[in-house]
């Protein structure tokens, strides 16, 4: 007999979840029985008809054959430091460090487990990717959502916004290009939530990961380029602008005065040794993508507004369904007019059609009627399949 206790996993592993992911526990199910599944829930492009740039891929094999597979410094090797200085410098950023992270995702916890106390709290965009809470559980404190606004393009609330600070908030996450809208802050916006973090005190941390998937003629700013004192940590990376996202090569971008970020900044610094470093190899495919331009992108941009446009007017022919006009990445957030929860619907949706989305509330409690999240990588056949699914669900089941 076995009197082996059972394994009690941590307090901070209670309330950590990732609906992107987590979903896929329905759509094996519809697989295991023998369903088809249509994909839509997953943001990554090699899935699809998208290439990483050769170029990319020769830089880390040369890397590799050059003997650069041990580890690397801990920050990051000189030449791709470089590389996200001088990017930085052109897009109006002042950088007073930089770190090379295992992704843009490892740039953001570094960032968060320097600066957050156990009881503490950050603002996080809702809708807004679920990476953010489940740091912040781990770390034993608290996301606070801060409304993005539908009627307003899904522009911050910043009314809203103001009223979730309080004596423990620490930082405001902003995500933008947004993921799961696809909405472009304006520079309005952006002055009104540095004026924010001036008042109250507050580190702002910009995950910009899509900022050169921009699918109309809107132009994205960095906020880190409207005020160069504040403490700013800008995120980015080469996974989505340069298809490459099982390199798992990001950075993080810290600005602001120095006297104020210093000691913020050595406690990342320290995290960071801790781990020794990022991919090794990787790194030199850095350089490769900051300095030779975007031409690689002429023909995804070309795909994805294409496919942009299908899906907002497929969507928006279906009654019960209303979708705004995504303007960067490659999302959509559709509002859906049902008497059950997002949740259920998406399961159900699901188990039906094995058309595979992620429920709104995946993303954060505002707003409170039902989304969902898709991702309109697929080909227009593989779109106007799973479109034309949701279409005949939601005649079947609701009379539209």
């Amino acid at each position: 007999m076995n009197t082996f206790p059972k394994i009690i996993p941590s307090l901070r592993t209670q309330h950590i979840t990732y609906a992107i992911r987590d979903i896929l526990a329905i759509a094996n199910e519809r697989k295991a029985a023998g369903g088809d599944l249509i994909f839509l829930n997953i943001g990554d492009p090699l899935l699809f008809d998208f290439d990483t740039p050769p170029h990319l891929i020769e830089a880390t094999y040369q890397a590799m054959k050059e003997r650069h597979n041990g580890y690397s410094p801990s920050e990051g090797i000189g030449i791709a430091i470089d590389a996200i200085h001088k990017q930085a410098v052109a897009d109006g950023i002042v950088p007073t460090d930089i770190l090379i992270t295992t992704g843009a995702s490892e740039g953001i916890d570094l960032a968060l487990s320097a600066l957050v106390n156990h009881g503490e709290n950050v603002l996080v965009p809702s809708p807004g990717y679920p990476l953010y809470n489940a740091l912040l559980s781990r770390l034993l404190a608290e996301g606070k959502p801060y409304i993005l606004d539908e009627n307003n393009n899904w522009q911050p609330d910043i009314a809203h916004m103001e009223s979730q600070i309080d004596a423990k908030t620490k930082a405001i996450v902003l995500i933008n290009p947004n993921n799961p809208t696809g909405a472009i802050y304006t520079e309005d916006t952006l002055r009104e939530i540095i004026k924010l973090a001036i008042k109250y005190h507050l580190v702002i941390l910009s995950d910009e990961i899509y900022d050169k998937l921009i699918l109309n003629s809107q132009k994205h700013i960095s906020i880190a380029s409207l005020n160069r004192d504040i403490p700013i940590v800008t995120f980015n990376g080469i996974s989505k602008c340069y298809l490459a996202p099982g390199f798992r090569i990001g950075w993080a971008i810290i600005s602001g005065a120095r006297e104020l970020t210093e000691d913020y900044v050595e406690g990342m610094k320290k995290l960071a040794r801790a781990r020794l470093c990022a991919c090794h190899p990787e790194q030199y495919a850095i350089p490769a993508a900051l300095q030779n331009g975007l031409s690689h992108l002429q023909l995804p941009l070309e795909k994805l507004k294409r496919r942009r446009d299908l899906t907002v007017e497929m969507l928006n022919a279906i009654p019960g369904i209303s979708c705004q006009v995504p303007n960067g990445a490659f999302y959509a957030f559709p509002k859906v007019d049902v008497p059950i929860s997002d949740e259920e619907f998406v399961k159900h949706l699901i188990r039906e059609t094995g058309v595979v989305v992620v429920h709104g509330s995946g993303f954060g409690p505002f707003p409170a009627s039902p989304h969902f999240r898709l991702a309109f990588l697929p080909t227009e056949n593989e779109l106007e399949k799973a479109y034309s699914r949701l279409d005949g669900f939601m005649r079947k089941h609701y009379g539209a």
